[in-house]
């Protein structure tokens, strides 16, 4: 699908979120600047609007590795594994200890190769010009058709 603005890239987001439950995770593929954080920051902001919360900032974790964000009953874990190399370094991570109590989102995730289940991958490409972007989704269960769905 074509996103031809951010907002909607915002409405697409907000379908995401509705559907979003501890136990799931999202894997957000892309090029550098092509909008994985500002997806992830709709996400987080859609679900504390959600729940009658302040939308706070959310940040790229490029250098931090991870940020976590409490919304009520939900806790977020955001990854952003641009800098990790070797696949042993997700080790010390932990990324998937607490998968079932928390949502994980994750930039970058290449090295990962765990199956999981109440996964969904979101593609991003750079479409014809600059406000245009490519979207692909593939999910497992609950997320299977939600491209036709957005």
């Amino acid at each position: 699908m074509i996103v031809k603005s951010l907002d909607h890239l915002n409405s697409i987001s907000k379908k995401i979120s509705q559907k979003l439950a501890k136990g799931d995770c999202i894997f957000l593929v892309g090029e550098i600047g092509v909008g994985k954080t500002t997806l992830t920051r709709y996400l987080i902001n859609n679900l504390q609007s959600q729940r009658g919360l302040k939308e706070t900032e959310v940040l790229s974790p490029t250098f931090n590795l991870l940020y976590e964000y409490e919304i009520k009953d939900l806790k977020i874990m955001h990854y952003d594994l641009y800098r990790i190399k070797k696949a042993n370094e997700l080790n010390h991570l932990g990324i998937f200890l607490e998968n079932e109590k928390t949502i994980t989102i994750v930039e970058w995730p290449d090295l990962i190769k765990k199956p999981l289940t109440g996964k969904l991958e979101i593609h991003l490409e750079y479409g014809k010009n600059n406000d245009e972007r490519k979207l692909r989704m593939h999910g497992t269960g609950k997320w299977r058709n939600l491209e036709n769905e957005v």
